[in-house]
């Protein structure tokens, strides 16, 4: 579909250097990837505004290499313990890609998939992808791809946030600075504190969360795609009635949902913790997400849920920090104390961070009644492996809540995971549309 015209070899030099060890959330996603055999390659597509040239794009791409660790890192990962190595110069690849002006968008986006889909050789490749289309000599495109391992979804959020900041000193704790400091005492007894956590809420936990499916496919993995308006609308009704983010409302009916499809109580989740709240990470660019474990009991009105969830999904973003090899290894321990596996692989990763806070002013029903009839659900990818039993993303869209809902059609069939995207929805607008009788306190 394309032909790359030319590479451009952008250099860099960048203070700090050195090799150390993975830090707590890198080896998290290191396991997932090798579990999975996926790239986890994360990244996308950027319109350019006219004028743009591949000059400035060059000269951007370069420093942003020397100011971020994380874009001039190679990852040694064929032994028993992976390290990481920064380098303080070198030089990365800017591709660039003629196309016409009608095919760029296509052109692009076959570009993208290409830089996803392809692993990164992260002994001896920067894991940092830039490509820029061009028509008629001009950029119209540029694409972007990074290395799960190197940077989280936060991290690319940083690392746009830096883009107006060149000139000044970087912030943010650095990968290689972090590592180090995980191997000290303070962060020893917070990844103790949070285990003890994750003990107490899978000691008495029933252990499976899943039967097996009436109707498997190959491959196992199936994605469905929900766009809903009304689910957008309808969380925002109950948050604003309990106080809670519409996130919390969301597991709520994420958890109602789920135990209705699959008959079993309470529902799970491994939340995606950012870990952006603890001193020094919030501008940092690198990875930093690690699971948290939250118990949904879907008893009662949603409100009610949702006020639980609360407290539960808290006491999971306080203790996603710790320790992988010895999260493992309590895992373990508990297995073989009660006989049997406990089944934690639900996951739920909101990226709406902003977008989910408490609006000022609750939607009216005659919007979500309204908004009901625009909700559309289609199967799009479908994959050998992938994580998780079921794997729920969250995104803002125009107006609207999207949801990916990843799934192994061997647990849950095809039709159990449309009911379960239909019962979210259903869950959020019954709550908004009927609310629980007013009680003195």
């Amino acid at each position: 579909m394309h032909v790359a015209t030319s590479r451009i070899a952008v250099a860099f030099h960048g203070a700090g250097a050195g090799t150390g060890p993975l830090t707590w959330g890198q080896q998290e996603i290191w396991r997932t990837m090798r579990r999975t055999g996926r790239t986890m390659n994360i990244g996308g597509t950027v319109a350019l505004a006219p004028g743009t040239t591949l000059e400035e794009l060059a000269a951007t791409l370069g420093r942003l290499a020397g100011r971020h660790e994380a874009l001039r890192t190679r990852f040694q990962l064929a032994g028993d313990v992976p390290r990481q190595t920064v380098c303080a110069s070198g030089t990365v690849d800017l591709e660039v890609v003629a196309s016409s002006e009608e095919g760029a968008a296509a052109t692009a986006e076959a570009l993208r998939s290409r830089y996803e889909f392809t692993p990164f050789d992260l002994e001896r490749e920067f894991p940092v992808r830039w490509g820029v289309v061009t028509t008629g000599g001009a950029p119209s495109h540029l694409v972007v791809q990074y290395s799960h391992l190197a940077v989280d979804g936060f991290g690319i959020d940083a690392l746009v946030r830096d883009l107006p900041n060149l000139d000044e000193p970087v912030t943010g704790v650095r990968a290689l600075e972090l590592a180090h400091r995980q191997a000290l005492p303070a962060e020893r007894r917070h990844s103790a504190k949070s285990l003890r956590h994750w003990e107490a809420s899978l000691r008495d936990l029933p252990a499976q969360r899943f039967g097996w499916s009436d109707d498997p496919r190959t491959p196992r993995f199936w994605e469905l795609v929900c766009h809903s308006p009304a689910l957008h609308l309808a969380l925002q009704v109950v948050a604003c009635r309990t106080g809670v983010e519409t996130g919390h409302v969301l597991l709520a009916a994420y958890g109602v949902a789920l135990s209705r499809v699959t008959g079993r109580t309470p529902s799970v989740a491994q939340v995606l913790v950012s870990n952006r709240f603890r001193p020094g990470f919030a501008d940092a660019v690198c990875h930093l997400t690690q699971p948290g474990i939250c118990v949904i009991e879907p008893g009662g009105d949603l409100d009610s849920v949702a006020l639980r969830v609360w407290r539960s999904a808290t006491s999971a973003y306080l203790h996603g920090y710790f320790d992988p090899a010895e999260h493992r290894a309590m895992l373990d321990r508990l297995a073989t104390a009660r006989g049997e596996t406990v089944d934690i692989s639900c996951f739920v990763n909101d990226r709406r961070g902003p977008a989910g806070a408490v609006p000022a002013v609750a939607p009216t029903a005659e919007r979500i009644r309204a908004a009901l009839p625009r909700t559309t659900l289609r199967w799009d990818r479908r994959l050998p492996t992938y994580d998780g039993t079921l794997y729920l993303q969250v995104d803002a869209e125009q107006d609207a809540i999207g949801l990916a809902i990843w799934a192994d059609t061997h647990r849950l069939s095809p039709a159990q995971v449309e009911a379960c995207a239909r019962g979210i929805e259903a869950a959020a607008v019954g709550a908004a549309l009927n609310p629980p009788p007013v009680t003195a306190a």
